[in-house]
């Protein structure tokens, strides 16, 4: 049945492998759970629905795309995308949550229409293969780069004054002192999952995961789990159907913000999925480009289910929606099919049963995880041409500015932008697609609508 469904033996798997590379994905995923309804109740939103909205949301999307497209990942409320729905449409812009919901939804069916139109196909197609490896090196760094920010190895001085959010024209990035409970943890973590992948041990960053969170315990990191105000499935009502589309064209902004605002959330949420999916996908083989720039019909698939779990998510109560880039730690497990989607889509359920266990494992045992990942991408550095400076120059930007700007897309953007001047000033400018050039327009209309605004 198994092997029908998702041809196990066709893509080099087993159920077994499947199983452990699902609980990586999910444990590495699991603090979404947690801080996105943090961050959107802030908006005014009821905590517990956008908690049940969240996990729903997180089902939904990784079953789709599991089932659909045969793939292994795992889809929840992307994390700076739940920032702009906060920050910057609600707090700063003045839109109601309400209202907010209403944008994520047509984000989701323009993203959906722009998939059945090829368009997205296209985009991919015309991407050249240096560019891949850049964004598969970028995501690698910005993986790494999260996870040594959640360990809390790295500080940020600003002004002489010691903090650890970096802020201000006079941040110094810098080595923590290895005097915290916390730091400590990560640091053995970190030397726990390296060994195991070293001896080449099965299961090994699910493995190292839960023996740093079992080390915490003494340490005084990991909480035992605390159920004494456990609720069984909160309801979902405060949330649930709330978009107010009415309210949204008739908002004081006026209809060309709500537009442009719409373009914006279009925009991250597009060039997010694709980065991810070309990042994590190209050297694991999941994905595959020919010569021809002609793609898997899985791609084209798992495109379509990244939009359309925007817009379910939106119905529920969240932010968009999207491909997450900790599913390479599913996929450096050994996961290659959608039934470690399907496992991991389990686990969301069981955590809505079991909360306050899934709770208990703390971001320095799921850190060093993500540091690993980076490691094993980075190999793709070496496919680019460095002494080829047209080549060069794009791929620069496109490898730093992701963990620099903490964005796939702001990487993916300004490498478009480099590899469109190169190609001009060496008098190359055909060599570039049209999708290419379309794309980098809308990237400035929307740097100005940015500056501007």
């Amino acid at each position: 049945m198994l092997e029908k469904i998702f041809k196990l033996k066709e893509n080099g798997t087993k159920v077994s492998t499947e199983l452990i590379a699902g609980l990586t994905t999910f444990m590495a995923i699991s603090y979404i759970i947690f801080i996105n309804p943090t961050i959107l109740s802030q908006t005014g939103m009821d905590y517990n629905a956008v908690y049940m909205a969240t996990i729903l949301a997180s089902i939904v999307g990784t079953l789709f795309i599991g089932l659909f497209a045969n793939v292994p990942y795992v889809m929840s409320a992307g994390l700076g995308l739940n920032s702009l729905f906060t920050y910057t449409i609600c707090m700063s812009m003045g839109f109601t949550w309400q209202q907010a919901l209403a944008m994520v939804f047509i984000c989701g069916v323009v993203s959906g229409i722009i998939t059945l139109t090829s368009l997205r196909k296209k985009l991919i197609a015309a991407i050249p293969p240096f560019f891949q490896d850049a964004i598969t090196v970028g995501i690698g760094l910005f993986i790494a780069y999260t996870g040594f920010r959640n360990t809390g190895l790295i500080q940020f001085t600003v002004n002489g004054v010691t903090d650890g959010i970096a802020s201000g024209s006079s941040t110094i990035p810098s080595l923590v002192t290895f005097n915290t409970p916390a730091v400590i943890l990560s640091i053995i973590g970190l030397i726990i999952t390296s060994i195991l992948l070293l001896r080449k041990v099965k299961g090994a960053y699910l493995i190292g995961i839960l023996l740093t969170t079992l080390i915490g315990i003494p340490l005084g990191v990991t909480s035992l789990p605390d159920f004494s105000n456990y609720t069984i499935l909160p309801s979902l009502e405060p949330t649930f159907l709330k978009l107010d589309f009415a309210g949204l064209f008739t908002a004081e902004a006026g209809i060309v913000v709500v537009i442009m605002t719409i373009f914006t959330l279009c925009i991250s949420d597009l060039f997010d999925s694709v980065g991810t999916f070309i990042g994590t996908g190209k050297k694991s083989g999941i994905f595959k480009i020919d010569e021809d720039g002609n793609m898997s019909p899985k791609l084209e698939k798992a495109l379509f289910a990244d939009s359309i779990s925007t817009s379910v998510g939106a119905l529920l109560g969240t932010s968009n929606v999207t491909s997450y880039v900790e599913s390479s730690a599913g996929i450096q497990a050994g996961g290659r099919t959608g039934l470690t989607s399907v496992f991991a889509a389990l686990c969301f359920a069981l955590s809505l049963l079991v909360y306050p266990l899934v709770a208990c494992v703390p971001m320095a045992a799921i850190a060093p995880i993500l540091i690993l990942i980076g490691v094993s991408m980075i190999e793709a550095v070496g496919n680019i041409e460095w002494k080829d400076l047209a080549i060069a120059l794009p791929a620069f930007f496109t490898i730093v500015l992701m963990p620099f700007s903490y964005s796939i897309t702001t990487g993916i953007q300004i490498g478009f932008l480099f590899y469109i001047i190169s190609n001009v000033a060496l008098g190359k400018a055909k060599n570039v697609s049209p999708i290419i050039y379309l794309f980098s327009i809308l990237f400035i209309i929307d740097f100005v609508y940015k500056a501007i605004g």
